[in-house]
């Protein structure tokens, strides 16, 4: 497909900071931890309210002014295709108005991306989570402008979605478009991707359902793809997985192609090379 805005990546600032507990982005993390850890649940808690196995986030909140008509677009749309995330289980169908297999992009930006897949996969019904309202402005804007019906919005971390408004086996397709690798060995831990994120995703797809990841970043690419090996209930469906993509491609229920967003143009002119990892849920 050609050429749009970068959908994805670098929507939020990827600098260290303490943990936060407020509104979280398009890549947040959980602890590694015992399997008992990752073991996938609604959000767990203790007596005093807090999360039995505290996580770091992978990002630090990034604000930004909304222009005139972006405010006028969100005023307009919004309400009825945006909320923020809660910790109260999500209705889909009635939110979308029909019954339709659902998907949902962590971290989906500006949105171009989304707009691009929503509008290529129509039956499909499509959630983007986000934590930047500016790029969720931009999305909005496309989304009134283009009337496309098929995609919804929820600001906040994505991570309590999967925990508190997912329902398990819900989901036919998670898609994950170059989350920030946080390059330094030190701040590993605020990858999105780690063991307990899988196993949680693993646990909201359907059987069939698709986990599909993209990213840049080399390091990044060999540990996803080492966790995504070790969760049990996914099974690696293209090449970079152990997989043969041609044997699923015309059968899997989402579609393996991306649009060419603008980052990963610039990583392609810098000699990047991009990694896609797509896994299925075992059909037991």
């Amino acid at each position: 497909m050609d050429a749009v805005n970068d959908a994805a990546n670098n929507t939020a600032e990827s600098v260290p900071g303490p943990p936060s507990t407020g509104s979280a982005p398009a890549e947040s993390s959980t602890p590694v931890g015992s399997a008992a850890d990752r073991a996938p649940a609604r959000r767990q808690r203790n007596s005093t309210g807090s999360r039995l196995y505290p996580r770091v986030t992978s990002f630090r909140s990034r604000r930004g002014a909304l222009t005139p008509t972006q405010q006028q677009s969100w005023d307009r749309t919004w309400p009825t295709i945006g909320r923020d995330v809660a910790d109260e289980p999500l209705d889909a169908a009635a939110w979308f108005g029909r019954e339709a297999p659902l998907v949902i992009e962590i971290g989906c930006g500006t949105g171009t991306a989304t707009a691009a897949m929503a509008q290529a996969e129509p039956h499909l019904n499509l959630i983007g989570i986000e934590v930047y309202q500016p790029g969720l402005a931009q999305l909005v804007q496309r989304i009134e402008r283009e009337q496309i019906e098929n995609i919804r919005l929820l600001r906040g971390d994505a991570v309590d979605v999967l925990e508190n408004m997912i329902a398990e086996e819900s989901l036919t397709g998670v898609r994950v478009f170059f989350p920030d690798p946080w390059p330094k060995a030190r701040h590993h831990k605020r990858r999105l991707l780690q063991p307990a994120t899988f196993a949680l995703i693993a646990n909201r797809l359907r059987p069939g359902g698709v986990l599909h990841v993209a990213t840049d970043h080399a390091d990044y690419a060999e540990h996803i793809a080492a966790v995504g090996a070790e969760e049990p209930l996914l099974k690696g469906i293209n090449e970079s997985t152990g997989g043969v993509s041609s044997a699923h491609r015309d059968t899997a229920p989402i579609g393996f192609e991306r649009p060419v967003t603008k980052f990963e143009g610039k990583a392609h002119r810098a000699g990047s090379a991009i990694t896609e990892l797509i896994w299925g849920k075992i059909k037991i």
